[in-house]
């Protein structure tokens, strides 16, 4: 990170809802992720504790209801993109294992909604080119069940959208 850029912090909760080794993920349309694979999640509204948004933002993004089963942690991202007066974005990220019911549904379009539907992807189907690093962060946790302590940078990081 170069010392003059100007750092967006971003919090956000995310739920990582696996089934036979595949990942729920959507299709993002907004943020550094744009058209790439991103988990279900996003930021809090007013008054909302973390498991309200964490289960609104599901709902919104894939039209399923969760389970949540447990907190994984917290960890965080750090990665060129420009937006207002804004050259990074810091993104926190706290993970949360979900189970849901239901069959996904196509999100109802309204301001601010940033996924274009949801569908089920395996590890090697998931690539610094498709997805975002949440969803390389996910498949990792799966595989080792740890989250790093430091923050990961992406200086190279390639806007898609």
């Amino acid at each position: 990170m170069k010392n003059q850029s100007k750092m967006h912090r971003a919090f956000g909760v995310y739920g990582l809802f696996f089934k036979k080794n595949k990942l729920l993920v959507i299709n993002k349309k907004g943020g550094p992720y744009t058209n790439r694979y991103d988990l279900p999640g996003g930021s809090l509204e007013d008054s909302e504790s973390l498991a309200m948004a964490l289960r609104r933002e599901f709902l919104e993004e894939t039209g399923m209801k969760i389970n949540i089963i447990r907190n994984i942690g917290a960890i965080d991202f750090m990665l060129p993109w420009s937006w207002k007066q804004y050259t990074h974005v810091h993104h926190i990220c706290v993970f949360y294992k979900v189970e849901g019911n239901g069959r996904l549904t196509q999100p109802l379009e309204f301001d601010g909604q940033d996924s274009l539907g949801a569908l089920w992807i395996t590890e090697h189907e998931a690539s610094l080119d498709n997805a975002s690093p949440l969803v390389l962060k996910a498949f990792e946790w799966l595989r080792i069940k740890k989250l790093s302590v430091d923050a990961e940078y992406y200086d190279d990081w390639e806007l898609k959208g």
